[in-house]
């Protein structure tokens, strides 16, 4: 008889988890998909997928083949021989919210058995594993870790609507609580991966989350601060862009947008600036510096809107602005911290009338005070202006170069005589 599949649980089932769970059914792990929504969970079950880099074909193979359970009870958890926890740790009031990371925790310490290891992705600052999901662990279970169960960490680094790159063929750091705690979370990460990079310990694996996007967010900042005053200059930013970029070395291309979104860049930098105020008593100079700037270009693309209407002889306040694109990335649905959200909030206040374009993001993330609408050339003929927010494949790119509704693109995706880019 052959022995039993490992029980897998992943804790969370959203853009990071639901791969990773998919992936594990692939090689042969019994999986618990465990998610605190009942509507995703109820979409799995049915074999429904509601993100974008996981068909519902796989999906519902998964739930067929008998070794994939969604649920919302901790209960089915029992038993398991590994967990992964991929949940979210949002900012609130600008400080670290690691409730539902303890919330994790404290389930499977319920569940938690000798031999069993534990291992977490979610983005958080240095310390994290040990200082709080290990001891939420022990206490609930009455064992101890590195001796009777193992631990570790992994950064996620899903990139959602990447062509090339996913869970799979991504290179994935991993670290563990000890000797045999590294041991037990290479091996199950390399039954998952092609490539497993292991650091010595966690507070290794964890700051490389954040230096990651901390050096994307202070790079994005600096062309957005320079995009703003090449403009006053009357110099065109992205032709100097093009330009830097065919240096073969010494050099990595960034480009302007309306700000940043998901759940990594507007939070990951500063749970590492929270953390160094916290621990050390210093301001993380950069950091603070990168989100003053990623933060306020959407206020800074309402200001451009302001212009375009000014030079009509209109005001913001009754006017007809259309927004195209809600998710703060293209080709996804996601729109948390989405930058399209501050600017419909920002433009809402001054008294416009909105109107949204996004066929990716679900209707629950839309604001109740926004029409949605297809992008049609009746849509944008109603507009007085346009904002290209979020640069989806699926738009009608020449509807809009031909238009002669003024736009403006942030993301530099069309060109036209009422075009402008950001």
């Amino acid at each position: 008889m052959n022995p039993p599949s490992p029980r897998l649980v992943v804790v969370g089932q959203g853009y990071v988890g639901l791969p990773i769970a998919m992936r594990a059914v692939e090689v042969g792990y019994d999986v618990v998909g465990l998610d605190i929504d009942t509507e995703r969970v109820d979409q799995l079950r049915s074999g429904r997928s509601y993100v974008e880099d996981v068909s519902g074909d796989i999906v519902r193979a998964a739930v067929e083949s008998g070794r994939f359970r969604p649920t919302v009870s901790i209960d089915d958890a029992a038993g398991f021989d590994y967990a992964i926890i991929t949940v979210p740790t949002p900012l609130r009031d600008t400080l670290p919210d690691l409730s539902f990371i303890e919330d994790a925790s404290r389930g499977l310490a319920l569940h938690l058995k000798v031999g069993a290891t534990v291992v977490l992705e979610s983005t958080t600052y240095p310390g994290t594993t040990e200082e709080l999901m290990v001891p939420l662990l022990e206490a609930g279970s009455g064992l101890s870790a590195g001796t009777d169960f193992f631990v570790g960490y992994s950064p996620e680094r899903i990139d959602p609507g990447n062509p090339v790159y996913n869970f799979v063929n991504t290179p994935k750091v991993v670290s563990g609580l000890g000797a045999e705690g590294m041991k037990r979370v290479i091996d199950l990460y390399a039954s998952l991966v092609e490539t497993v990079v292991p650091v010595s310990t966690p507070k290794e694996a964890e700051l490389t989350k954040l230096l990651e996007n901390t050096f994307r967010h202070v790079n994005i900042a600096l062309v957005n601060e320079l995009a703003v005053f090449a403009k006053d200059l009357g110099i065109d930013v992205w032709e100097a862009i093009d330009a830097a970029s065919t240096k073969p070395f010494g050099y990595m291309r960034f480009t302007p947008g309306p700000g940043v979104g998901g759940h990594c860049l507007p939070v990951d930098p500063s749970y590492l600036s929270w953390q160094v105020r916290k621990t050390l008593g210093h301001s993380f100079r950069f950091v603070e510096l990168a989100n003053d700037v990623n933060d306020h270009m959407p206020d800074y693309v309402v200001r451009r809107l302001i212009l375009a209407l000014n030079a009509t002889q209109r005001s913001v306040s009754g006017s007809n602005i259309l927004v195209l694109g809600l998710a703060y990335k293209k080709n996804t649905g996601d729109a948390r911290e989405s930058p399209s959200l501050r600017i419909l909030e920002l433009l809402h206040a001054l008294g416009a009338h909105l109107t949204v374009c996004d066929t990716h993001v679900a209707d629950r993330q839309v604001p109740g005070f926004v029409e949605r609408r297809a992008l049609s050339r009746e849509v944008l003929d109603a507009c007085d202006v346009a904002v290209l927010v979020t640069d989806h494949d699926d738009f009608d790119y020449d509807l809009l170069e031909n238009s002669t509704t003024y736009v403006l693109d942030t993301r530099r995706r069309v060109r036209g005589k009422h075009v402008e880019h950001l």
